[in-house]
C-alpha cells in the first residue's frame, strides 16, 4: 500500500525546501537485504528531483533515524512526467543529475556525456556526437544502457539513442592534456620515491634498534657484576605508562582502524577512531597527583574537546607531543560528559602522531584567472579575510593581478598597497641574488583598486513613453504568469487583463498559454498552474496578437510593470510587432501615493486599500485587483489636481521617499589609473554623505 513520503518518515526533520519537494511524493515500497544494512525506498513523483537533493536526503535519513547503525539508505525514484517533457526538455532539466551519477559511477562515461554535442533528429531520438577516442568506443554500449535506464525506466520517456563519432582536433586542449599527464607522472614518481625512502628508513631504524639493544645488554651485564648487594630502600611502586613498539604512539596502545569524520559522531555511538589537528591545549591538576589534559581537536568537519587523565610524572612527556598545531589520531568511546553535558571521547585506548593530512590549495591552470570581484573583511557581513592575505594568495598562485572591491568602501587599499610593495621588494631581492635582471614594475603583479557600488534607476518614470494621455483615457490593466524571471529564457503561461474606460471596468481578457516547456515545480506551487492546464492551450504566437488587439489604443498598466512589459516586448520582437508602448507602473505610483507604507507589493497594497485578492499569483485575479487599485489611485490623483500622465511623472520626480525605496542593483567599479582612483574616492564620499 503506497503512502506519502512524510507518512513513512514522520519524524524526519528537513528544511522547508526539501519538505516542499517531497511532500507530494508517494512511497510505493520499502525493502531491506538479509544483513539488514541496506534500506531501499522506492517512490514516485510528478515532478523532477535532482540527484544531489536525493543524496542529501539519504544522508539526513541515515543521520537522524539510524545514527548508531551501519545502515545504508538508497532512494529509488520514478517520475510521472507530463507531455510537456520532450526528450530535449528533459535533458535540459535533468542533465546535471545524470552527470552527477555518471561522475560517481565512471569517470570516462562522465567525460563522454559531458563533452557530447546532443542533437534530436526526431521527437523520440537522441544522438550524442563525441570525439573519436578508443576509450569512448569501448564504453559506448555501457553509456547508452545507463541513459536508457534513466530516460526510459526512471522518467518514462520513449528514447532511441545513438552515438556519432567526430574526428579529433588538435588545439590548446592537447597542450593542457600533456601538462596534466606530466604532472601525474611526476606525482606517481614522487610517491614511489617516498615509499622507497620510508623502506630504507625503516631498515635503518631496525639496525639501530638491534645495536641499541646489544649496548643495553652489555650495560645490564656490567651492572650485575658491580651491583652492591647491600639492601637498598625500594621506591614506592608506580604502574608504568603503557608503551607500544610503534614510536608514533604517544599514549596507550597502537591501533590501525580508519578514522571517521568528527561531524559523523552523533551521541554515544560506541568506540570510534578520529584524527585531526590540535588547536588548543589546557591542563588541570587534580588529587592523587594526577592531571587532566584538555585539547581541542579539529578535522575541519567539526571540532571536539578531548580529555586525558594522566599522572603528574608522565605529564611532561605527554605535553611534548600533545601541543598546538600537532596532528594526532586517537581511539576511544564516544560519550556524553556527565559533568558538562558535552560530547567527547572517553576511555581513550590510544593516541598516536600522524602526518599533516591537509592539502594546500593550488591553481594548476595553465591560463591563470584574474579575480575582478573580491571582498576583504572591510565588507560588512560579507568578507572575513585580510587584504594582505588575499593579495599574497593570488600572487603565490601565479595570478597576474587581483581586484579589491569591497562593499561601498575603500579602506583596504592602503594594506593592499603595502603588501604589494613588500612582494615587489622580495622579488627584486630574489632576482638580484640569482643574478637575473630586475623585474619590470609595469609587468609585475598588479593590484586593481575598485568598489562594489549600489545604484538605483532614478530616471525611471511612473508612466513610460507617455504621449500626453489624460487619466480619463482607456487603460488595460494586465498581469502575466511565467515559467521564470528571464524574458529571454522563460515563457509566458497565462495572461489576464481588465479594460478600464472612464474610470470603469468595461471588459476582461483571460487565457492560458502553452509554453512548449514543462512548468517548474516551484512555479506550479506558486501559481497552481500545471502542465495539464496549458498543454491544450494556444501558443504565445497565437495569443499575443489577440492580447494586442484587446489593448489597441489603450495605455497598459501593471504592478511592477517593467517585469510584465519585458516579456510582452520580447515576444513582440520575436513576432515582428512594435515594442514601443505607453505603460504605467502601479508599484511606482504606490510609492508616491502611499509614502508611509512599508512594502508596496500587490498583496500589501491591496490589504491597505481593502481590496479583495483571493487567488494571488493567478493572472486574471491579479489583474482584477490591480485594476481596482488603479481606480483608487486615479481618485487620489484627482484630489491633487493631477489630470495627465505627464503630471503623474512630475509628482514622481518630486518624491524623495519614492526614490529611496527603489530596488538597487550592484555594480563593480574599477579604477583604470590614479585619476580614476581619485574619482572613485569622490563617488564613494558623496554617496555616503
Amino acid at each position: 500500500m503506497s503512502k506519502k513520503f512524510f507518512d513513512v518518515f514522520p519524524t524526519l526533520q528537513v528544511d522547508k525546501i526539501v519538505r516542499t519537494l517531497m511532500e507530494n511524493t508517494v512511497v510505493e515500497r520499502v525493502t531491506s537485504n538479509r544483513t539488514k544494512d541496506l534500506l531501499r525506498v522506492y517512490f514516485s513523483s510528478d515532478h523532477l528531483l535532482q540527484k544531489e537533493q536525493l543524496w542529501d536526503l539519504e544522508r539526513m535519513i541515515k543521520k537522524q533515524l539510524f545514527p548508531a547503525g551501519n545502515m545504508e539508505i538508497k532512494l529509488q525514484e520514478r517520475f510521472h512526467l507530463s507531455e510537456q517533457y520532450s526528450l530535449s526538455n528533459l535533458i535540459a532539466e535533468y542533465k546535471k543529475s545524470i552527470l552527477a551519477e555518471l561522475e560517481q559511477y565512471n569517470h570516462i562515461l562522465h567525460s563522454m556525456f559531458k563533452n557530447a554535442v546532443i542533437t534530436y533528429p526526431a521527437q523520440n531520438k537522441m544522438e550524442l556526437q563525441v570525439k573519436d577516442m578508443v576509450l569512448y568506443r569501448d564504453r559506448q554500449e555501457e553509456l547508452l544502457r545507463i541513459l536508457e535506464k534513466v530516460l526510459v525506466e526512471r522518467c518514462g520517456k520513449s528514447a532511441i539513442l545513438s552515438v556519432e563519432y567526430l574526428p579529433m582536433e588538435e588545439g590548446d586542449s592537447k597542450r593542457e592534456d600533456e601538462v596534466l599527464i606530466q604532472r601525474k607522472v611526476a606525482e606517481i614518481s614522487r610517491k614511489a620515491m617516498g615509499a622507497e625512502a620510508e623502506r630504507d628508513t625503516a631498515s635503518l631504524d631496525n639496525k639501530e634498534e638491534v645495536k641499541s639493544a646489544a649496548n643495553e645488554k652489555k650495560a645490564e651485564d656490567k651492572k650485575e657484576k658491580t651491583f652492591d648487594k647491600k639492601e637498598e630502600e625500594k621506591p614506592a611502586y608506580r604502574r608504568p605508562q603503557k608503551k607500544s613498539d610503534n614510536p608514533d604512539v604517544i599514549y596507550g596502545r597502537d591501533f590501525e582502524e580508519e578514522a571517521i569524520p568528527i561531524s559523523d559522531i552523533i551521541g554515544e555511538i560506541g568506540e570510534v577512531t578520529i584524527r585531526g589537528k590540535i588547536i588548543s591545549t589546557d591542563k588541570r591538576e587534580i588529587r592523587n597527583e594526577k592531571t587532566i589534559l584538555f585539547f581541542d581537536l579539529t578535522d575541519f568537519t567539526d571540532t571536539m574537546t578531548i580529555k586525558v587523565f594522566t599522572r603528574n610524572d608522565q605529564l611532561e612527556e605527554l605535553l611534548a607531543e600533545i601541543k598546538k598545531d600537532a596532528f594526532v589520531k586517537l581511539k576511544g568511546m564516544a560519550m556524553i560528559d556527565k559533568f558538562d553535558g558535552e560530547l567527547t571521547i572517553g576511555s581513550i585506548t590510544g593516541i598516536k602522531k600522524i602526518k599533516d593530512f591537509t592539502t594546500k590549495r593550488q591553481d594548476l591552470s595553465l591560463k591563470k584567472r584574474v579575480e575582478l570581484h573580491c571582498h576583504t573583511k572591510m565588507s560588512d557581513m560579507d568578507g572575513v579575510s585580510e587584504a594582505k592575505a588575499i593579495v599574497k594568495r593570488a600572487y603565490s598562485w601565479g595570478h597576474p593581478a587581483i581586484a579589491i572591491t569591497d562593499h561601498g568602501v575603500v579602506q583596504s587599499f592602503p594594506e593592499a598597497n603595502h603588501v604589494w610593495e613588500d612582494l615587489w621588494k622580495a622579488e627584486k631581492s630574489k632576482r638580484k641574488e640569482a643574478g637575473e635582471q630586475e623585474p619590470d614594475k609595469n609587468d609585475f603583479f598588479k593590484i586593481i583598486y575598485g568598489v562594489e557600488a549600489y545604484i538605483v534607476d532614478d530616471s525611471k518614470q511612473i508612466a513610460t513613453n507617455e504621449r500626453g494621455q489624460g487619466l480619463d483615457d482607456s487603460y488595460v490593466v494586465f498581469d502575466i504568469e511565467t515559467t521564470g524571471f528571464s524574458p529571454v529564457k522563460n515563457r509566458i503561461i497565462e495572461i489576464g487583463a481588465v479594460k478600464v474606460r472612464n474610470k470603469e471596468i468595461v471588459d476582461r481578457f483571460s487565457v492560458f498559454v502553452n509554453p512548449k516547456v514543462p512548468i517548474p515545480y516551484e512555479i506550479t506551487r506558486l501559481t497552481g498552474i500545471q502542465d495539464s492546464m496549458v498543454v491544450e492551450a494556444e501558443t504565445i504566437e497565437e495569443v499575443l496578437p489577440k492580447f494586442l488587439e484587446f489593448a489597441r489604443d489603450c495605455v497598459l498598466v501593471a504592478h511592477n510593470a517593467n517585469f510584465d512589459m519585458s516579456f510582452i516586448q520580447e515576444n513582440c520582437r520575436r513576432q515582428k510587432y512594435p515594442t514601443e508602448y505607453t505603460y504605467v507602473d502601479t508599484l511606482a505610483l504606490a510609492r508616491v501615493l502611499l509614502p508611509s507604507q512599508g512594502k508596496h507589493t500587490l498583496d500589501a497594497v491591496c490589504k491597505t486599500l481593502k481590496i479583495s485578492l483571493e487567488n494571488h499569483h493567478r493572472a486574471v485575479d491579479d489583474a482584477e485587483a490591480t485594476a481596482q487599485m488603479f481606480l483608487r489611485f486615479l481618485t487620489m490623483l484627482e484630489e491633487q489636481q493631477v489630470t495627465t500622465l505627464e503630471q503623474v511623472n512630475e509628482i514622481g520626480e518630486e518624491s524623495f521617499s519614492a526614490v529611496s525605496k527603489l530596488p538597487y542593483y550592484h555594480a563593480i567599479l574599477l579604477a583604470k589609473n590614479n585619476t580614476g582612483r581619485v574619482n572613485m574616492y569622490t563617488l564613494v564620499s558623496e554617496s555616503h554623505l
